[in-house]
């Protein structure tokens, strides 16, 4: 920045630092390290919490509404069955 003040010039020099040299594209990222299993288990648990949240929320209203949250209960019931067959696939129990 140059300023002038009464027939004199000053410089200042302003930086900037960057707490990450270049963010995510992308407000969540997964870590590349995790394996397979630790991801299906975390996207279960998830799933299961939705589900709850969910059918709470469906016995808490009335009419359509219900109807939708019920709606929304059975695709989640089916979206857990494929994610812990798949978590059953890679990873059997013994």
């Amino acid at each position: 920045m140059t300023a002038n003040a009464g027939g004199s010039t000053c410089r200042r020099s302003f930086t900037m630092i960057k707490d990450t040299p270049n963010p995510p594209d992308t407000l969540f990222t997964v870590r590349p390290e995790l394996g397979t299993e630790t991801l299906l288990i975390n996207a279960s648990q998830d799933l299961a919490s939705i589900s709850d949240i969910a059918t709470h929320l469906a016995f808490e209203i009335d009419g359509t509404q219900r109807n939708v949250a019920l709606g929304i209960c059975r695709m989640l019931e089916g979206v857990q069955l494929l994610v812990d067959k798949a978590l059953d696939d890679t990873h059997p129990a013994t």
